[in-house]
């Protein structure tokens, strides 16, 4: 196996560029229904989840899909005794490659972050959805790239060979615009 078949990344970040507050919460002012069923809707069509600590995707199809969660509470990968689908993975003790085959599941990968998931994958992306939250700064926030606030998620990006689409209307009501970066 070795990889996915596709892998995409979602994100909506302040628009300094954050996920989350200092504390790691998302607040509700960069929480949007439009993007959230973008994200719903693209989320449905990956096999896998990939994140962090503290980044879940907590959609209706979120227990139907198999997921790996990035920690260092375990030297390489292994299976999560009490979710069989969850796979948890070390990136200091294995490869990606590694933890793929040890899910044993073909298909699509979607990354939901955080900072540091979202960084592991720069180089893989096939599309990366970014939104930005019109009119909100979460100034020492969570990053979406470990880069950020130095760079824009943008500049990041289109560093690592990615090139943007027109932007998307989610909703005109509130300016929210989603773009999607191909490699």
């Amino acid at each position: 196996m070795g990889r996915p078949t596709r892998i995409e990344g979602y994100a909506i970040v302040s628009e300094d560029g954050m996920l989350a507050d200092p504390n790691g919460h998302m607040p509700d002012s960069i929480k949007f229904e439009a993007d959230q069923k973008f994200f719903r809707d693209g989320m449905d069509g990956c096999d896998v989840a990939i994140h962090g600590r503290h980044s879940h995707e907590r959609q209706p199809n979120s227990p139907k899909r198999h997921r790996i969660w990035v920690t260092g509470r375990v030297k390489t990968v292994e299976r999560e005794d009490s979710e069989p689908r969850v796979l948890l993975w070390n990136p200091d003790g294995a490869s990606f490659e590694q933890a793929w085959d040890a899910l044993s599941v073909d298909g699509s990968l979607g990354v939901v972050g955080g900072t540091s998931v979202f960084g592991l994958f720069l180089p893989l992306y096939d599309v990366f959805y970014l939104t930005h939250a019109p009119g909100v700064t979460l100034p020492g926030g969570r990053p979406v790239f470990p880069e950020v606030p130095a760079k824009t998620p943008e500049s990041i990006l289109s560093h690592h060979g990615m090139k943007p689409d027109a932007p998307r209307m989610l909703d005109a009501e509130k300016n929210l615009k989603m773009v999607a970066w191909r490699r």
